[in-house]
């Protein structure tokens, strides 16, 4: 019984265009990816400043680990609590402009450690219903009300906000969304908080590294905590909590994700630091990457293609689960690796091309992918 309800379900899956089976990646060089089949462009990367397959990050990533060996062996409440660490949390404190920092082993653990620890019943979360995943699994598991608001809508948002009678509301957003690919209004929302004083958390995993002042974000106006991680626009892995030093010690004394799991080792920490040192002088790529990001836009726009996006994340709308999945696999098949974003990553039938721009990509890439698009598009029509 167990064997075939799993059978089942799989084959529902099939059936709806929604079963996942990603290719085997062989190898990484700079914008490609190595598959069984040959070298493909890659647009499904989160690697937005390139410093992921950066000769100068990897030399200086293998240096801290051969120093300091691979493993903290311990968590961070045990034999873990490195000075190191606490060096480098600082650190990025310094950096993006708040009082402190805690480091996760992922964006996911982070995102669940803070949602589902910090708040209580009588608090209320005000979210926007785009949030990441890992943000609903983590305020699922805690015992504040939970209140969404649309999209990206601020009119909803103060209305929602005018009917909770919480003692402690919070507002949990994100500020560049990561399927979407949307800004947030962050004047708009500073002028909700001045009125309605709610706590505020923004997920800035897509921002942090890309936008701001040396790549610094654009949400410290209104976040009093922010999400960021290492594996996107920093070119390494793990994540980042920036808080106040009382919410830290908080989830240092509380937090489950954190207290039973073993923390990053010494070379992260030192290879955390190098990471800032190279923000700082990733103009250059940052400059790059807003400017092909929107040169991509302006040309799938020009083609007659729906693409939303604020930054360097583009959504293509695609419709249907299966048609999103065979435009991925044929352009998979012309060279272009692109990921079909479908339910529940997207609402069901808002299927999308998510496209993922970086510093690495150029004009000739970019029309690359729209011509082979657009035979892949005019093949689909052909057969539908």
């Amino acid at each position: 019984m167990f064997a075939e309800r799993l059978k089942t379900r799989l084959k529902l899956h099939r059936q709806e265009g929604l079963y996942r089976k990603p290719p085997e990646i062989l190898g990484r060089e700079g914008k490609y990816l190595i598959l069984a089949g040959g070298r493909v462009l890659n647009f499904a990367s989160n690697d937005y400043l390139g410093l992921g397959v950066s000769d100068v990050l990897r030399e200086k990533v293998a240096d801290n680990f051969r120093k300091y060996g691979s493993s903290s062996s311990s968590s961070r409440l045990v034999s873990g609590n490195y000075a190191l660490i606490s060096e480098a949390e600082k650190a990025y404190a310094r950096y993006f402009g708040y009082e402190d920092a805690l480091f996760f082993p992922s964006g996911y653990q982070a995102n669940l450690a803070l949602l589902s620890t910090l708040f209580d019943s009588g608090t209320a979360i005000v979210f926007d219903k785009h949030i990441h995943a890992s943000s609903v699994k983590g305020i699922a598991l805690s015992p504040a009300e939970l209140v969404g608001y649309n999209h990206g809508s601020l009119k909803h948002l103060k209305k929602r906000l005018e009917k909770v009678e919480k003692k402690e509301i919070v507002v949990l957003t994100e500020s560049l969304f990561s399927m979407d690919g949307d800004l947030l209004d962050v004047p708009g929302l500073i002028d909700l908080k001045n009125r309605h004083g709610f706590l505020c958390v923004v997920d800035e995993a897509h921002a942090f590294g890309c936008l701001g002042e040396g790549g610094r974000g654009v949400a410290r106006p209104v976040a009093d905590i922010a999400v960021g991680t290492f594996g996107k626009a920093l070119g390494l892995f793990g994540a980042f909590i920036l808080l106040p030093a009382l919410v830290k010690e908080y989830l240092f004394n509380f937090a489950s994700p954190l207290i039973y799991s073993t923390t990053l080792p010494e070379a992260h920490a030192v290879s955390a630091l190098d990471i800032l040192g190279l923000l700082g002088e990733s103009d250059d790529l940052r400059i790059n990457l807003r400017e092909i990001s929107k040169f991509m836009k302006t040309r799938l726009t020009a083609e007659g293609f729906s693409a939303q996006g604020d930054a360097h994340i583009l959504a293509l709308e695609i419709g249907d689960e299966q048609r999103a999945l065979d435009v991925s696999n044929h352009l998979r098949e012309k060279g272009i690796f692109v990921l079909s974003a479908r339910y529940p990553t997207v609402p069901l039938g808002k299927a999308i091309l998510r496209i993922g721009m970086t510093a690495l990509h150029d004009e000739a890439d970019v029309n690359g992918f729209i011509q082979s698009l657009k035979e892949v598009i005019k093949y689909e029509s052909g057969n539908s």
